[in-house]
């Protein structure tokens, strides 16, 4: 019979059943390894030893001193009793109190005469200072040394529930810290002695019974490396996998579509775009498939960018797909690049230019002629590039050559739709992912650690600036018509404008928020801002007489794109939507945009709301209203998004504000998140540092065959089928 080797003892056998039922239902812990890898959240110090003459208040203090008097006082008629024991040490007097059942032990222990410690915190009650309850060592013969170690000692304060203290956890760790000389340290020994980092179970001890702050450091130190290690080499070996697939070399050729399609292009490519454009065209043009994240700030151009790659491999006698997350989104890209490329875009039709190729549409909304004729043209390759939603996944759907995929809008796509869609190639096709949320290069590296990741962060000329400001609707009301006079101003002067709302507000809607609590803080009790009622209001008030339509996401297909078109042509003066419009809606003539409610919105929905105005020549305006009050968080963050444009910064503040929990997310597998001692923003070096190491150990030895003990540890952090989704928060 095998025995089970110690940090995977269940720990019902170590802490009896009661304990360990709710330490697995409210905390998740079911192994011994489950709770030596439960870290204390911060660390409480008795206090250094203070005298009494100079206690200061409200702190938590440790004193050693003789108990003077000890008396019980009965109140409450006799039914309640207290315990108030007066201590000294020569330079000063305090008073102790015990209350109720508490009492016993201490009036047995604390008689006159007796010498000890006290640690707790200093209150003043009837004008005099006081310690209520305080933990107490009796001190016997020569105690000097005692009292050094008690003070000093650094009380692990643990992630805890209701239904367990931390106190009591700290016990059932007591019980388990044994098994940790038996941790299998996944860290090879080079790179843990070239670092100088301490062994994991030196680590384990100190991280749950620290002697010193150093202890704490040094422990840190190591476990953050472990997660930081671990989670690298499961990417590595992702991205070591993905090289070894074979993949068809696309090559643009010379006097083909490519060439055809930059000759007619109207200004020139920005050098951010000319340099992002040759990493993608190097990874084309190489045996295996390409794996690339380009993140470019809203309006950086990665449209541009992504369809000269589309091109590059119409060219060389492949087709590429696109990826977009709304139907509203796909059928834009469709009409854009249409518009882009002209005659090219007229493959097989009379006036088509001769290098041209067919652009298709494929939406879950089409009819059924129009799909049948969308499946041929992809199935015979009569369409060079397809533009769809999730309808390209499915199984009907068959390319002739898919040479390229690319993914607009990452976040919103789990890993298995992007492999669904890669899966459709005779050989792995290219994989190129697009993302407008910028994201801190750490995050790219332990979200996208398996992407390589091209950057486009200037502007294309021609972009004005954007200003931003937030307009403290309950504070200043005369803000708030102001803003609807700057709508009107931007109106008479010939643009456009969007007014944003939380929600839709028809029934359906009103059911779900009913379900939902909205409030941010427990003051703010009114549902959220909806589009219809917003649109009524504007249209009978501040902004009669103007031309207002309304677009949400549970509009018929058809009716939203008559929408948008009608907007796009100008006819429509202010669109009042719901977020549908948050990615790549493009209208240059639309110069401003208030957003209703704007402390629902996370800021980097803010940032790329913003984003749908200064499109064109004349500088955007964005107005973020909010009724909540100056001192608030929401309001701090909207002041964040209204002092920059660098959507970088402001991810940062993002993620800072939602910890990375959410951003590497519930992952797609439903997994929590395996970070609990790394923290993405803060730990950048560690995590860079890891991803370096991480891949010349896997480049030298991919299985991991002379490493065992990282091995065990990575199948801990995924079993097989999560390692292909361990990435896409």
């Amino acid at each position: 019979m095998d025995l089970v080797p110690a940090l995977d003892e269940p720990l019902k056998k170590v802490v009896g059943p009661p304990t360990a039922k709710v330490m697995a239902e409210h905390l998740d812990l079911h192994t011994v390894g489950d709770l030596l890898h439960h870290y204390p959240r911060r660390y409480a110090e008795r206090g250094e030893l203070t005298r009494l003459a100079e206690l200061p208040l409200d702190e938590h203090v440790t004193v050693v001193a003789q108990v003077a008097t000890a008396r019980v006082l009965r109140f409450n008629g006799g039914s309640g009793q207290r315990l108030e024991v007066t201590i000294t040490d020569g330079s000063g007097q305090l008073q102790l109190v015990f209350f109720g059942r508490g009492i016993h032990k201490p009036h047995k222990d604390l008689l006159p005469g007796t010498r000890a410690m006290f640690a707790g915190k200093v209150s003043v009650f009837n004008r005099k200072m006081q310690l209520a309850h305080p933990a107490y060592e009796l001190l016997k013969g020569d105690a000097d040394e005692a009292v050094d170690s008690w003070a000093g000692a650094l009380i692990p304060i643990y992630p805890a529930t209701a239904k367990l203290e931390s106190w009591k956890i700290a016990k059932s760790v007591d019980a388990v810290l044994p098994s940790a000389q038996e941790a299998l340290d996944p860290l090879p020994p080079a790179l843990r002695d070239g670092r100088g980092l301490v062994p994991l179970h030196e680590a384990l001890l100190k991280i749950h019974r620290p002697h010193s702050k150093a202890d704490i450091a040094s422990a840190r130190d190591r476990l953050k490396w472990d997660e930081a290690f671990v989670l690298q080499v499961a990417l590595a070996r992702r991205r070591y996998a993905d090289a070894q697939l074979p993949a068809v070399a696309r090559k643009p050729s010379e006097g083909g579509l490519l060439d055809a399609f930059d000759a007619k292009l109207p200004f020139t490519l920005t050098e951010g775009q000319e340099k992002v454009s040759k990493e993608i065209f190097d990874d084309l043009a190489t045996e295996h498939p390409m794996h690339r994240l380009l993140q470019g700030e809203v309006g950086s151009g990665k449209t541009m960018v992504a369809l000269r790659a589309m091109l590059a491999v119409v060219d060389a006698g492949g087709q590429a797909a696109m990826l977009a997350p709304t139907e509203v989104l796909a059928q834009q890209h469709h009409r854009s690049i249409v518009e882009m490329m002209g005659e090219l875009a007229e493959g097989g039709m009379l006036g088509g230019s001769e290098q041209a190729t067919k652009v298709t549409l494929l939406t879950g909304s089409m009819g059924a002629a129009a799909r049948r004729q969308a499946l041929l043209d992809l199935v015979t390759g009569e369409a060079g590039i397809v533009i769809g939603t999730h309808a390209l996944i499915e199984d009907k759907v068959q390319f002739h050559d898919l040479g390229l995929v690319v993914v607009d809008e990452q976040h919103r796509f789990g890993v298995e739709q992007r492999d669904a869609l890669r899966g459709k190639g005779k050989q792995p096709p290219h994989l190129l992912v697009m993302t407008a949320t910028p994201i801190p290069r750490t995050v790219a590296m332990t979200v996208f650690g398996d992407l390589e990741t091209s950057v486009l962060d200037q502007l294309p000329a021609g972009r004005s600036p954007i200003a931003s400001h937030v307009v403290p609707a309950e504070e200043k009301p005369h803000f708030l018509a102001r803003a609807w006079e700057r709508v009107r101003e931007e109106v008479e002067n010939g643009h456009q404008a969007y007014v944003v709302c939380p929600r839709i507000g028809d029934e359906e809607d009103d059911k779900k928020s009913a379900k939902k609590k909205w409030a941010e803080d427990e003051a703010e009790k009114r549902p959220p801002l909806a589009v219809i009622e917003v649109a009524e209001q504007l249209s009978q008030g501040p902004l009669q007489g103007l031309k207002v339509e309304i677009l949400h996401g549970r509009m018929q297909p058809d009716d939203k794109d008559a929408v948008m078109r009608r907007f796009a042509a100008g006819e429509t003066q202010v669109l009042v939507a719901t977020t549908v419009i948050e990615v790549g809606v493009n209208v240059p003539n639309a110069t401003a945009m208030v957003i209703m409610d704007a402390d629902r919105f996370g800021v980097s929905q803010l940032h790329q709301l913003r984003g749908r105005v200064g499109r064109g020549s004349a500088p955007g305006l964005c107005l973020l209203v909010t009724d909540m009050p100056e001192a608030s968080p929401a309001r701090a963050r909207l002041g964040a998004v209204a002092s920059t444009l660098d959507g970088f910064e402001l991810s940062r503040i993002d993620l800072e504000q939602r910890r990375e929990g959410d951003v590497l997310g519930q992952a797609q597998s439903g997994v929590r998140s395996s970070l609990r001692m790394l923290a993405v923003i803060e730990d950048e070096e560690i995590i860079a540092e890891a991803r370096e190491e991480a891949a010349s150990v896997v480049s030298k030895d991919p299985d991991l065959e002379h490493l065992p003990a990282l091995r065990t540890a990575l199948d801990a952090l995924l079993d097989a089928e999560r390692e292909q989704y361990l990435d896409k928060g």
